[in-house]
This record gives structure tokens, C-alpha cells and sequence, in this order.
């Protein structure tokens, strides 16, 4: 079995923890062997898990794409805003791609970096990683059986969980569009990627309502200061307060911005880090509830709700077809099909992976791998030219909210992206 080789850039979270261990754990199939990342204690930590060499472990990307070609993928995980140069300059020398999603905040970059695969002759994976999960492959595999007919209209439910919401887009790095994305881009392009691949068919037209309606200013309780450490006096009634979620059971979760994780590393942390900003002051401006309207090419209709104020961090389906439907919760990694001439119920339990996305981060790497060995051109299960239709899909839908939920037809709304 032929060996691949990679670049990492982006030793964050999502760069080390989901996709660089698949090369730990496949060793005779994976092998990272330069990496990328500002942070000097995390770059000098991936380096030693990897057996990376000093003059292989770079503080900027550019000095890593300064060098010929290295290996044969790059892996790109750095921030949103971050994606479009090192992509492009990894296509030209060379590389075949593994993108973190999104591609891009901006349309054009996006619809460029697709447009440059194809000039390359390379692979420009987006991780789309729901995809690869098997809950979303045995509905994906039921539906295309005609298990249900054909499809009506779809409802999904992205629960993200108030937890979830407040660590990564109230304090996180994805609080704030003019510095990340969008949410609907940044956490639920997964989402318009998933309803485009059960779906099987182009969206045509979107509209979208949604606002931040809770993590502002005027919720914030009275006398509560910039900083929970910082002597809040609702300290016991908040379920934000950053000492609680942060310590004991939750430094899982503090591992995500601190190297140091013991008790002093935490609290330093939560002194000098946006994550122990009180949640009602700090310089977030992305939704916390949105919802979207879709309109498919054969008519089929789909409606999209993201709410970060759910106990659960799940996806619950519904996918309404002319013969049957079906209705899943994604948590729970099972979905019921119901025939409607039957009447029966056929219950279906996937294996429940403790992996990364149930399975999802493993699978994107293992399958792109499969694809890079043998690549004779065309496109990926999760192309850029599939995510980049996805994207213009949220995009579509973040023009429309900010513009009162006027509809957007997509096929108008991508042509002003694209270079004649």
C-alpha cells in the first residue's frame, strides 16, 4: 500500500486533534512531515508527536510554500480568512488539497480556488465531513434506493447547544463575521452541504430570517463585569459563568485554548483570554438563531433551523418523500424509514464512532487518501466544485437575512462571482 505524504498548516484544533492523528493511528498509510503554525508550545508539540524535524516546522506558511514540493497533499486548517493565498499557492506547486471548511468568507475566493483546481489538475477536498459519517451515508443510501419515493421536503434541525454557542461564537474564534465568517457560513455550511447531498439536485432560490437576539449588552446582568473572574455578582445563576464550565469535567473543553491545563494554566487563561470575557460583553456580532428557506430544481422544498440555545449539540431530520419519510436524530445515530402503503417501520442504528463527527474527520482523511493514490482526474466526494454550490447557498442566505428576508435566486446571485 502506497504511502501518502502531507503538509500540515493549521496546528489548531481541528488541524492536530481531528485530521493530523489519522497519520498516528495509520502510520503505513499517513505521514506528516512538515507543519505550519504560528503558536510556538502547539507547533513545537505537533512537531514531536510527528517526528518532524526543526527545519521542517515553520512559524508562517509562507515559509513552507517558499520550498519546493514537499509531499503529496496539503492539509489547510488555519482561520477562515486564511484559507484562499496558502490554497492557491499549494495548487500551483503542486499539491492535492484537504481544505477545513469553509472555503472562504468571500464568494469570489471561493468560486477562484474551485477554478483553480481544475487549471492544476488537483484535488481541492472541502471537509464536509458529515458526509462521511455513517448516519448520513445509510440515509443517503436509502433514499437513492427509492425507499421513500421522491423527495417533498426536508426539515432540519441544527441544535448546537447553548454551550457549544457560547464557547465558540460568543467567545470563540468564530464570534465575530468581520474577522471569521458569517455563522450560517461558519458552522452550517455543513448543513447546506448536507441538505445539497441528500437533496441530489441544484437549490434555486433562498430567503432567511435570523438575528443575535440574547449574547448582547442588554442582557447582561446587572453590575456583571468585563470578566467572570472579575467578581460577577451572578456568578451562581449564570450558566455562563466561564469558572464553571471551564474547570473540573470541562477542561476537555479548555484544552481547546490553553496548552495548560492544570488548575493555575486555566484561570490564567480565563484572565487573559476572550474565553473568560462575560458572554454579554464581549465583541461578538454573528446570530445565535437563523432559519432558511429553500427552494430546489425540482421543486422540492427544504427548511433549515440553526438555534444555539438547545440542551442537546445534535441534528434531528425529517425527509418527507411521495412513498414515505424519514425522521432521525443524529446524537443518537438512528433513523426510522416509514412506508406509506405498509405502513411499517424500519429503524435503522449506525455504528455509533467515537471518533471526531461520529466517524466524520476520520473518514474525510481515509477516503481523500484512497482518492489522492488514485487520481486520474475529476473531483472528490466532497469537491470544491460541489462546496462551493453549498456555500453560495449560505451565502445566498446571509445576503437575504441582512435584507429583510428578500429571496435570492442562486443562479443570478453566483454569476456576480464569477470572472468572464
Amino acid at each position: 500500500m502506497q504511502k501518502v505524504t502531507a503538509i500540515l498548516l493549521g496546528a489548531g484544533n481541528r488541524g492536530a486533534q481531528a485530521y493530523a492523528p489519522y497519520a498516528l493511528n495509520y502510520p503505513h498509510e499517513l505521514d506528516i512531515i512538515a507543519v505550519a503554525e504560528p503558536d510556538e508550545a502547539r507547533r513545537s508539540a505537533f512537531a514531536a508527536a510527528h517526528r518532524i524535524p526543526q527545519e521542517h516546522a515553520h512559524a508562517d506558511w509562507e515559509e513552507l510554500l517558499a520550498q519546493p514540493k514537499l509531499a503529496d497533499i496539503a492539509i489547510i486548517c488555519t482561520q477562515d480568512q486564511m484559507h484562499y493565498e496558502p490554497t492557491l499557492k499549494a495548487l500551483e506547486l503542486g499539491y492535492h488539497v484537504l481544505l477545513e471548511k469553509p472555503m472562504s468568507p468571500s464568494p469570489e475566493e471561493c468560486v477562484e480556488m474551485e477554478r483553480m483546481a481544475k487549471k492544476h489538475n488537483r484535488l481541492l477536498t472541502i471537509c464536509h465531513v458529515l458526509r462521511y459519517t455513517a448516519f448520513w451515508t445509510a440515509m443517503k443510501r436509502v433514499i437513492d434506493e427509492g425507499k421513500i419515493g421522491q423527495i417533498v421536503s426536508i426539515q432540519l434541525n441544527e441544535n448546537v447547544g447553548n454551550m457549544h454557542m457560547a464557547h465558540s461564537f460568543v467567545r470563540g474564534n468564530w464570534n465575530n463575521s468581520d474577522l471569521s465568517s458569517p455563522m450560517i457560513l461558519a458552522k452550517s455550511c455543513h448543513d447546506m452541504d448536507i441538505l445539497s447531498y441528500i437533496m441530489g439536485e441544484p437549490c434555486e432560490r433562498v430567503s432567511s430570517f435570523g438575528s443575535l437576539m440574547h449574547f448582547n449588552a442588554e442582557n447582561a446582568p446587572e453590575g456583571a463585569p468585563a470578566r467572570c473572574l472579575d467578581g460577577c455578582p451572578a456568578e451562581a445563576s449564570c450558566q455562563y459563568y466561564a469558572p464553571k464550565y471551564y474547570l473540573g469535567s470541562g477542561k476537555n473543553w479548555a484544552a481547546k485554548f490553553t496548552t495548560d491545563t492544570s488548575l493555575e494554566g486555566i484561570l490564567e487563561a480565563l484572565r487573559t483570554t476572550p474565553y473568560g470575557k462575560c458572554v454579554y460583553r464581549s465583541d461578538n456580532n454573528v446570530v445565535d438563531h437563523q432559519v432558511v428557506n429553500m427552494e430546489f430544481a425540482s421543486g422540492a422544498t427544504a427548511m433549515f433551523s440553526m438555534c444555539g440555545f438547545t440542551r442537546d449539540n445534535t441534528r434531528i431530520v425529517q425527509v418527507m418523500g411521495t412513498k414515505g419519510e424519514i425522521r432521525g436524530n443524529m446524537e443518537e445515530h438512528t433513523f426510522t424509514v416509514t412506508d406509506f402503503v405498509t405502513n411499517e417501520q424500519n429503524a435503522i442504528h449506525v455504528h455509533a464512532s467515537e471518533e471526531g463527527h461520529s466517524g466524520g474527520d476520520v473518514g474525510i482523511v481515509r477516503s481523500f487518501i484512497r482518492e489522492v493514490r488514485g487520481y486520474a482526474g475529476g473531483e472528490s466526494e466532497s469537491s470544491a466544485a460541489a462546496s462551493v454550490r453549498s456555500h453560495l447557498m449560505a451565502f445566498a442566505a446571509e445576503e437575504s437575512r441582512v435584507n429583510g428576508g428578500k429571496p435570492i435566486e442562486i443562479e443570478q446571485f453566483y454569476k456576480t462571482f464569477v470572472k468572464v
